[in-house]
């Protein structure tokens, strides 16, 4: 037995598929119920009807005919009462024989005399209907369409119940009655000269309306906030829609599926057409029998009545208008489908009354399910493509992540960064939230891994933020926006994940001091295009680069004249060409860092006013270039670290004038003497490299202040070193040390000392002289500790202060 549950279960699957199904489906449905009813009251009628033929034994014969039997029927009777002598099979039934002999006659003349379409009527009506009712299931059962088509289902119908959808459709109506009033006061807000595809120009198409472009009185479409389920939920339906579009957009079996079926049901139509009217002739209600059974009943022509003629051509009848008026409602349907364009599906009307101008048309299934979805109701499909715009999908990350990323979570995100200022560092977020703009106090905002940035005007607030660091992410800046970073920006780090062009609105930040770019395609010859930019960074003061150059573009050195400090990391890859550099004349500070150089670039020795050379991990075997230093009077920095550096030549001596050297990671065995004689050396580095020995003339180098030979073979150290009354930071580290001169306490500045990774026994006792020198940047074994006096201990342990 049937429960209520399983009636229920049968109820909704019959009604889950009737978004897809036309007003012809549905009245071809109608038909083939009534056309079902047909078939069942006519072998209803067939099946209790107890004798379907009632025959007659015909007593005159006429032209091979029988000749009315009616009239002789008294005649009959009288003539066989009066002789006593049966004339034939007598017409009253007085036994069970004769009752017997009626129904053989019966049964024999329906079997051979009646025509088999009035006999077998019910049974094609009900064969015709089954396939009728098969074809236009047919589609939707087949295995490589009713997934797909179940799944389109359950994804409109969440569509259409969202509430994001809702929200979307009334923000178009209200954004549509402001729009107005918007564009009157943001056309003094626009005016932001130059154009960019990176600049958003149009402020309607905002996600979120500005504070002060909102009309008074007028609510912002925005003001109601989604809950968190509600949008998570909604977040989910644009995912499924995406993976339902890549699956169902590249084929057309839904479609072809459905276009012969309906062929098949025409062709059904005219098969039927052409023969069910002419047989209808063949239901007569007066049949003539012959059939040879004279020998039983003295008869061999029997007259019968078809009791159901009457009516099975009053339903074969009927039957054929539902047969006509579904073949033309079939013809109908198959021209729709040959005339339109089923195999794309067009948001063109949609696009032009609503915000959302992104919406993509669709091709192929996905388009046909759509024009029947269209046949049932319009506003599916206008339902439907909200979740089809990426505009929509924005504007509910958005929504969702202003959400989840409150001003009191942000706040808590503030840190004070190396440099000591305020910064916000956002990873791997949606978008931006909106509440980052309530932090009045930021002056650093750091964005990585974040697919999709639109700084909107809001961000004026931010009356601290001076550096903009964009990590791997993109970044589009309305024209309000751009005025703002035009007047307060300092700072650009931009990087990419892959190599690209330069955001067109990089070049609007007149007031730009320092440029850090990196993945960045730079064109290394004069562009039209790069002229017009670059020329405006009339204030760039700082210009990093990390790309992979054969020579510095034009760019760099022609159009900014001002640029005090370039660094081109070229990632390894040879820069051939440096002549340019001598165009750059005001340059204080040059790195050419990974260049593949081998050799000091001659050019180099043009910048008279350079202050700072770095040429980390260049390959460079030889210096003897060095000597030309000395046409450099401001030279002060010079970094030849992280090569193949052999030694260093003599003529080193002449460079008076440097304060820092950084010969750190090279192959240097031997200091030559003429290094001492730079006495303005406060900084040296020579860790990692192969020296046994320092020669006691470094007490010539009275301002040294940092000292580092980390991981060489050094064995002793001369008393020279503790001469240098002004070194705070030394580091001996890794290397072959037996013991620690006590001459180390009269370094009375000294506040950082590295000692781990030698050979030492014990730490001398004078180590106290060193007032400056805390337990936390003393790097030593801690056994080597437990060698000094107790009070030379307690001092080091009482102040925990960091290096």
């Amino acid at each position: 037995m049937i429960t209520l549950t399983e009636l229920k279960y049968l109820a909704d699957a019959q009604s889950t598929y009737h978004i897809l199904k036309p007003w012809w489906d549905v009245f071809w449905y109608y038909l083939t119920l009534i056309m079902l009813l047909v078939a069942v009251l006519a072998g209803a009628l067939q099946l209790t009807q107890s004798r379907v033929l009632c025959c007659l034994p015909c007593k005159v014969e006429f032209d091979n005919h029988c000749a009315v039997p009616w009239d002789l029927l008294k005649a009959s009777e009288n003539a066989s009462s009066n002789s006593g002598v049966p004339l034939a099979l007598p017409l009253r039934i007085q036994n069970d024989l004769h009752r017997q002999q009626y129904s053989y006659i019966d049964a024999v003349c329906y079997e051979k005399q009646l025509h088999w379409f009035a006999k077998f009527f019910p049974y094609l009506v009900l064969l015709h209907t089954l396939i009728f009712a098969a074809c236009s299931n047919f589609w939707l059962h087949y295995p490589s369409t009713s997934s797909r088509l179940e799944h389109f289902v359950a994804i409109l119908h969440k569509c259409f119940d969202s509430p994001w959808t809702t929200r979307a459709l009334s923000e178009t109506v209200a954004e549509q009655s402001v729009r107005p009033l918007k564009h009157s006061k943001s056309k003094t807000l626009l005016s932001t000269s130059g154009g960019s595809a990176d600049v958003d120009a149009s402020k309607q198409s905002s996600p979120h309306p500005q504070p002060g472009l909102e009309s008074p009185g007028i609510e912002s479409p925005t003001s109601s906030v989604l809950d968190k389920k509600e949008g998570e939920q909604a977040k989910a339906i644009f995912e499924k829609v995406k993976r339902f579009r890549l699956h169902v957009e590249q084929r057309d079996i839904i479609y072809r599926v459905y276009l012969k079926q309906i062929i098949v049901k025409v062709i059904l139509f005219v098969l039927i057409i052409s023969y069910v009217p002419y047989f209808l002739s063949c239901i007569t209600l007066e049949i003539d029998c012959l059939i040879d059974v004279q020998a039983f009943t003295g008869y061999k022509r029997y007259q019968c009545v078809y009791s159901l003629a009457e009516i099975f051509k009053v339903l074969a009848s009927f039957y054929v208008v539902l047969v006509i008026l579904y073949g033309l409602t079939s013809s109908y349907s198959l021209w729709w489908m040959l005339r339109s364009s089923l195999k794309q599906y067009s948001f063109e009307a949609l696009r032009e009354k609503s915000n959302y101008s992104d919406i993509p048309d669709v091709k192929n299934d996905f388009a046909f399910i759509l024009h029947l979805a269209d046949q049932y109701d319009p506003l599916y499909s206008k339902r439907f493509s909200i979740f089809l715009s990426e505009v929509s999908e924005n504007k509910l990350k958005q929504i969702n992540l202003n959400n989840e990323w409150t001003v009191e979570k942000l706040k808590s995100k503030l840190v004070k960064n190396s440099q000591d200022k305020v910064e916000l560092h956002l990873f791997m977020l949606g978008g931006l939230p909106d509440n980052v703009f309530e932090l009045t106090e930021m002056e650093v905002l750091s964005l990585e891994l974040i697919p999709e940035v639109k700084l909107p005007a809001t961000v004026s607030q931010l009356v601290n933020l001076r550096e903009l660091h964009i990590y791997h992410s993109s970044l589009v800046v309305d024209h309000p926006a751009l005025t703002f970073l035009e007047e307060n920006l300092k700072i650009l780090r931009l990087k990419f994940t892959e190599m690209g062009k330069i955001p067109r609105w990089v070049f609007h930040l007149k007031n730009l001091k320092e440029l850090y770019l990196s993945g960045c395609v730079l064109p290394e010859h004069v562009s039209t295009t790069q002229l017009e930019g670059f020329q405006d960074l009339k204030n760039l003061r700082t210009l990093y680069l990390k790309s992979s150059l054969s020579r510095i573009p034009h760019v760099v050195t022609d159009l900014l004249p001002s640029l005090q400090k370039l660094s081109l990391d070229n990632d390894g890859s040879k820069l051939v060409v440096l002549n340019n550099l001598k165009k750059m004349v005001h340059l204080k500070s040059l790195e050419l860092l990974s260049c593949d150089l081998e050799r000091i670039p001659h050019s180099i020795f043009s910048l008279n006013n350079l202050h700072e050379l770095d040429l980390k991990e260049n390959n460079l075997k030889t210096v003897e270039e060095i000597i030309s230093f000395q046409h450099l009077p401001s030279l002060s920095c010079l970094k030849l670290w992280h090569n193949n550096i052999a030694y260093i030549p003599a003529q080193i001596g002449a460079l008076s004038n440097l304060e820092q050297l950084f010969l750190g990671h090279n192959n240097i065995e031997s200091l030559p003497l003429q290094l001492f004689l730079c006495t303005k050396l406060h900084y040296l580095d020579l860790s990692y490299n192969h020296l046994t020995f320092i020669p006691e003339e470094i007490q010539y180098l009275t301002n040294l202040q940092y000292f580092a030979v980390t991981n060489n073979n050094i064995e002793m150290l001369p008393d020279g070193l503790f001469q240098c009354k002004k070194l705070q930071c030394l580091l001996l580290g890794r290397n072959s040390l037996t013991d620690l001169s006590p001459l180390v306490g009269e370094l009375s500045n000294l506040t950082h000392l590295e000692l781990i990774g030698n050979y030492l026994e014990t730490l001398p006792p004078e180590l106290e002289g060193c007032q400056s020198l805390k337990r936390s940047c003393l790097i030593v074994e801690d056994s080597l500790l437990n060698t000094l006096p107790l009070p030379v201990t307690e001092r080091l342990q009482t102040c925990l202060d960091k290096c």
